[in-house]
């Protein structure tokens, strides 16, 4: 019998994974652990690790993410989009290319994913699950739903700093 307990470990597996993926890369292309490249890297490589998760089973994601996020609900199909604009961000973030588009498109699905995570947890008082693994699964959705998405609005601000420098 499967267990329907809400726990983190999928975003916990993923988070710890993504980090030492991150540290890996610096490393083999730096030859050193640099702070800041490796952060990058982290939030580039949880963006696409969390997108394919999102994308295993689309429908199911886009049915779970319209019970909290406001323009989901409003326009469906940026549900459907929302697992592409992650992946590419984080894509193009790896690359190191176009991040006058990533950084932009991190700001907006952060900023409205965390509008919407503070609304319907903290203000609203629900608890409800969230979607950032994709659909059906048992992640509660708080306090590291909230922090992902601050996570991606502060690394899309640093872009746009670091390409105007």
């Amino acid at each position: 019998m499967k267990n329907k307990d809400t726990t983190y470990k999928p975003v916990i597996a993923i988070f710890v994974t993504c980090f030492f993926m991150a540290l890996a890369t610096g490393y083999a292309i730096s030859g050193k652990l640099v702070a800041i490249h490796c952060f990058e890297l982290f939030i580039a490589f949880s963006m696409c690790v969390l997108g394919i998760m999102k994308l295993r089973d689309l429908d199911a994601f886009v049915i779970e993410f319209q019970t909290y996020d406001l323009l989901a609900k409003r326009l469906p199909f940026y549900g459907f989009l929302y697992p592409f604009i992650e992946t590419a961000a984080g894509l193009l973030m790896i690359a190191g290319i176009y991040i006058y588009v990533a950084a932009p498109a991190m700001l907006f699905i952060g900023l409205i994913g965390g509008y919407s995570v503070y609304l319907s947890v903290y203000k609203q008082k629900k608890t409800l699950k969230c979607a950032c693994v994709g659909g059906k699964s048992n992640v509660p959705l708080g306090h590291v739903s909230f922090i992902e998405n601050i996570m991606m609005v502060l690394m899309g601000c640093y872009m746009l700093v670091k390409i105007n420098l």
